[in-house]
């Protein structure tokens, strides 16, 4: 068997179908997953808005305050956050190259998907339990 010399990874590498980082296989799984499910969840969303545009405010309170919209509500906050995080980590770590600034950004990132979904579940668990 000819041995491939075109290739830089390693035999290890081959073998596990590890990228140099050794979390791009997973990375991408996510980023796939979290595309999937996006499409129905955004397609949910979108004909909930365009229920709730004619509705005045008790409304579309009383809607959110069902159980099953408020779900869809949740998975599409989380799932969009998610994604959201994995594709900017994506980022800083193609483009950014100081060592410790991409360490703050990675860091950074995470806080602020972190705030922000938390800002979005209590958003609709008040509007939900209200």
């Amino acid at each position: 068997m000819a041995k491939d010399t075109a290739t830089l990874r390693s035999e290890a590498g081959k073998v596990r179908h590890l990228g140099s980082a050794r979390s791009g296989t997973s990375h991408n799984a996510h980023m796939r997953l979290t595309s999937i499910a996006l499409i129905p969840l955004t397609i949910a969303f979108a004909v909930m808005v365009l229920t709730l545009v004619t509705k005045d405010y008790n409304q579309v309170r009383a809607y959110l305050g069902h159980p099953i919209p408020a779900v869809l509500m949740l998975l599409f906050l989380g799932c969009g956050i998610y994604h959201m995080q994995l594709g900017m980590r994506t980022i800083i770590e193609d483009y950014v190259h100081g060592h410790m600034i991409k360490e703050w950004s990675l860091i950074a990132n995470l806080f602020f998907c972190c705030a922000i979904g938390l800002a979005c579940i209590y958003a609709v668990l008040r509007i939900g339990f209200a």
